[in-house]
């Protein structure tokens, strides 16, 4: 029988590649006209941007999909380092450039903290490679559909004694004195929606993750030519892909799925069915049976949501990193603002300039995004606040020495924007990873009461950012492979 794959997103094509490699007859469903989901594209003018992620960290997890299809990822992605992966830009003026070659960060470290904080940051390095390798087997790379898989006694133990279960930032306080440094591990907490007050300390690995292991950018086409590359290797491998095309339930009986409704009025007959789009707006939606319905979204909490300003500059930008991340003089202040809902008073701002995609802007010229944390729709947003953030960035970045951007041509999203393409919340970054909602107490990837239903991307276990993501679908596509019903 067939399986249908409802989104052709990170999680979606990484599943149907599996599948398709393997044999199975599936199909993928997309409402828009291209690959992609939340790693998209838009263009205004002359001038194409990246709408999703824009840092790629861990490529073995993506080049694996491709493995998968016995295809080497090279002759279909070729992929560059970034060096440096970004740099950190602090409000006194000093700024610190971070490599993943150890002695060469470490280096960096010296001339900006001195010589016993690059002693202290080389075994703070050393810690976070014990816990990424007792994390990564046990807990991100292993399916938690199930309440066994979360009980692995050594692993436990093990982040225990690393200090895994401590808030992030005082984890990272113990081994790290210059505060500079501190903030350069502690403000990924959140890309999962968190303070680094609130986060456990198990989120340092995603300091590893890109400090460590590198950030990664494709040589060609910006990020949104992950998505494309990895459809057209499903389609390579038998599957079909349709665009334009919404589906509109579930079907299921007793004996679990039997069918999708399209928008179209088509039935696909189908066993198995993977759910790769957000999970609390397909239920919402009825998408789903309410069978299907898990515990774990009875109060969904969701994480913050950004406004994100592209603009066309009619310049390039010498010197400028690809990523540079501007922090604001506040720091604990910023996230409480967020924490209750409001905008944070002096945020940090991720600057995003990928001179390399020549392709995304005419020549002599280049593009710029940037990116604000704050609320989501839960907080407290009136009519006017968009407005006043949008007007507030454009003069910080006035001031960090971008120049007069008000006349570029630019597209801007808000958490209004986000809601309207179908983010729960008003935020691309789905659930945050608080304890309740991490692992196994994350929404399932199965659905335990209607056999041959599954779901992948970030609100289902390991999470958000790319490599979850693509894990997710894999773990899917395992799934349905053993399944023997």
């Amino acid at each position: 029988m067939r399986v249908v794959v409802i989104g052709a997103g990170l999680g979606g094509l990484a599943a149907a590649v599996r599948l398709a490699a393997a044999g199975r007859d599936v199909t993928v469903v997309e409402a828009r006209d291209e690959p992609g989901g939340c790693c998209g594209t838009a263009t205004t003018g002359p001038y194409r941007f990246d709408t999703g992620p824009s840092v790629l960290t861990m490529p073995g997890v993506l080049a694996d999909v491709f493995g998968s299809a016995g295809e080497e990822p090279d002759s279909w992605l070729p992929l560059r380092r970034l060096d440096p992966c970004y740099r950190l830009s602090y409000h006194d003026g000093s700024h610190l450039d971070v490599l993943p070659d150890a002695d060469a960060m470490a280096d960096q470290v010296r001339a900006l903290c001195g010589p016993d904080e690059a002693a202290r940051y080389l075994r703070f390095r050393s810690l976070l490679g014990e816990m990424f390798e007792a994390e990564w087997s046990s807990f991100i790379d292993r399916d938690m559909t199930s309440l066994r898989d979360l009980a692995r006694p050594y692993a436990l133990l093990k982040l225990a004694s690393l200090g895994g279960f401590r808030r992030l930032d005082r984890l990272v306080g113990a081994h790290l004195t210059d505060d500079r440094l501190i903030r350069a591990h502690t403000f990924q907490a959140l890309y999962v929606g968190l303070p680094p007050q609130q986060a456990l300390g198990i989120y340092a690995v995603i300091a590893h993750m890109d400090t460590v292991g590198g950030v990664y950018f494709p040589a060609k086409g910006g990020m949104h030519a992950i998505p494309r590359a990895l459809a057209a290797l499903a389609e390579k491998k038998g599957a079909a892909l349709r665009y334009g095309v919404r589906a509109t339930e579930v079907e299921a009986d007793g004996s679990g799925v039997t069918g999708v409704r399209l928008d179209t009025g088509e039935r696909l007959a189908a066993r198995h069915v993977v759910v790769a789009c957000d999970l609390p707006h397909a239920h919402a939606s009825g998408l789903l049976p309410k069978a299907a319905r898990d515990w774990r979204l009875r109060r969904p909490r969701f994480s913050p949501s950004c406004l994100v300003m592209h603009f066309g500059l009619d310049r390039r930008l010498p010197g400028q990193t690809h990523h540079t991340l501007h922090f604001g003089r506040e720091w604990a202040a910023t996230f409480t603002a967020l924490r209750q809902g409001l905008p944070q008073p002096d945020p940090s701002l991720l600057v995003t300039h990928p001179a390399s995609d020549t392709g995304a802007a005419p020549y002599g010229h280049s593009t710029l995004s940037v990116l604000e944390p704050v609320p989501n729709l839960t907080g407290r947003w009136d009519p006017g606040l968009a407005d006043r953030l949008r007007e507030r960035l454009l003069s910080r970045l006035a001031g960090l020495g971008y120049g007069g951007l008000d006349d570029a041509p630019r597209l801007v999203w808000d958490p209004r924007s986000w809601a309207a393409e179908g983010h729960s919340a008003g935020t691309p970054f789905a659930l945050d990873h608080r304890f309740t909602q991490t692992a196994w107490f994350r929404p399932s990837g199965a659905a335990r009461r209607v056999p041959g239903l599954h779901f992948a991307g970030m609100h289902t276990a390991p999470g958000v950012g790319v490599p979850p993501v693509l894990i997710s679908g894999r773990l899917a596509a395992h799934r349905i492979l053993e399944d023997r019903r």
